[in-house]
């Protein structure tokens, strides 16, 4: 991956890539689960403790095979277990619990000792192959690509490091396993050959969609799965009944949900929690995360980040909605308005070019264009509670703490720094004051002292 990060912390869709397979993982409802943790494994080891607290590790010390690993995760179990054991890959986002639970009935019904998740891929290239009993079609081997013979390199059908196993034969086959390879490691795929001699059943279960069981090694596969998942979420949302206008340009984590009618626009990334209700829509160009969009809400050209809004409410083009945004039912926020930490009431409008932060205004209030809350002096926030039924002038200015009643009014160009009783109106500009004839005395010859003079000249009926 060329990155300081680990592989499998990598992210695609909202969850890392070890998250995924996790929660693929977690559709079997095991008994035990357990990651085994290798390089880097004080980050991987702490991520695990955040996204799945009850999956135990494992320590791998020396990277020494898949083997290896499967051995040290049985030890971590007390050496065997009994049951099924599956076995996954860390860097596979794209399996499913699906496919995980129709392996592990294929291996309980066929009564196999093992079970090997194939596919059949366009390009096997790296992958170990399948080698099948020309007559029966049993699985006879797994050969790694550098260890195949040119006549196994054309085969298709490939290993996807995906096992069910029987947990008391694996324990005992894996103390057999041989390192005499071209890498000199512990293969867990030797473990099949082991089996089979021993007159054990091997089978197989092949991945109904091959790009399930595709590994990440590098940027442009970590894209190209992200592509993939990204299109698996939009199709289920869309035969939900969403309407997604443009996939191709609409990006969506795997937590982010629907209701009914929801319509996405493109150019559109819904991430963390978001939640779009019924009937609302959103986008163009928005970016919302962690947002909850109330039914028949309207967010257009928005970036959002914690906010609530809610029903029919609207929101855009070009606004910046911060965490802990609340906007109430039928709220307004407009045109290059930024909101943070606020409570905004049902009804209530901030049109235009505002900022509001750490405030409370109250329903059906109207904030006039240009609008500051000041709430910072330089050492601490401070709160600004507006009340119902207001009508703030433009370029009005509150500084924090401060108070507007309800049925308020404050006048175009007031710097608010004293309570406001409710049904006042409040002014607080200096009185204007005319200096006729300041241009032509200051700025004489200008193209404005011409301008004026002729208009006086007009004034007065002289050519």
């Amino acid at each position: 991956m060329k990155s300081a990060t680990p592989k499998v912390l990598h992210q695609i869709c909202g969850r890392s890539l070890v998250g995924h397979v996790l929660a693929a993982s977690r559709e079997l409802e095991p008994e035990h689960l357990v990651v085994v943790v290798g390089h880097a494994r004080e980050q991987v080891a702490g991520h695990l403790g955040e996204i799945d607290p009850a999956a135990r590790t494992a320590v791998q010390e020396q990277q020494n095979g898949t083997g290896h690993a499967v051995r040290m995760g049985l030890e971590e179990l007390g050496g065997s277990v009994d049951g099924t054991v599956v076995v996954v890959c860390g860097d596979t986002p794209l399996l499913t619990g699906e496919t995980l639970k129709r392996l592990a009935a294929t291996h309980e019904s066929d009564g196999n000792a093992v079970t090997v998740l194939t596919a059949e891929v366009p390009d096997a290239t790296g992958y170990g192959r399948i080698v099948r009993d020309e007559a029966t079609g049993a699985v006879t081997a797994i050969v790694e690509h550098k260890d195949a013979t040119d006549a196994q390199r054309a085969i298709r059908e490939i290993n996807s490091g995906v096992f069910a196993f029987d947990g008391a034969l694996l324990a005992d086959a894996l103390k057999k396993v041989r390192t005499d390879n071209s890498q000199g490691e512990e293969y867990l795929t030797d473990v099949l050959g082991i089996l089979r001699e021993a007159g054990h059943r091997v089978g197989a279960s092949v991945a109904a969609d091959h790009r399930e069981i595709a590994g990440i090694n590098n940027r442009v596969q970590l894209a190209e799965a992200r592509r993939i998942l990204n299109d698996r979420l939009l199709v289920r949302a869309m035969l939900d009944g969403v309407t997604v206008v443009d996939p191709a340009s609409t990006w969506v984590d795997v937590t982010v949900t629907f209701g009914q009618d929801a319509i996405v626009h493109p150019n559109t990334q819904l991430t963390g929690s978001t939640h779009v209700a019924e009937g609302a829509e959103v986008g163009p160009n928005s970016r919302l995360n962690d947002t909850r969009v109330g039914a028949g809400a309207r967010v257009d050209n928005t970036v959002s980040d914690g906010a609530r809004i809610g029903e029919r409410a609207s929101v855009g083009p070009y606004a910046y909605l911060r965490p802990g945004t609340r906007l109430g039912t039928k709220a307004k926020i407009g045109t290059y308005v930024e909101t943070k930490n606020s409570s905004i009431g049902e009804g209530t409008k901030v049109p235009h070019l505002s900022y509001v932060g750490d405030a409370t205004i109250g329903d059906f209030t109207n904030i006039g264009a240009a609008s500051v809350f000041v709430n910072y002096d330089g050492e601490s926030k401070h709160h600004t509670t507006v009340g119902s039924h207001c009508k703030t002038g433009s370029d009005n200015m509150f500084v924090a703490p401060v108070t507007v009643g309800d049925g308020a009014y404050t006048a175009a160009g007031s710097v608010i720094t004293k309570d406001v009783p409710p049904g006042s109106l409040a002014v607080a500009r200096g009185q204007q004051r005319n200096i006729e004839g300041w241009v032509a005395r200051k700025r004489p010859g200008s193209a404005a002292a011409k301008a004026a003079e002729a208009a006086s000249r007009q004034g007065t009926g002289e050519d």
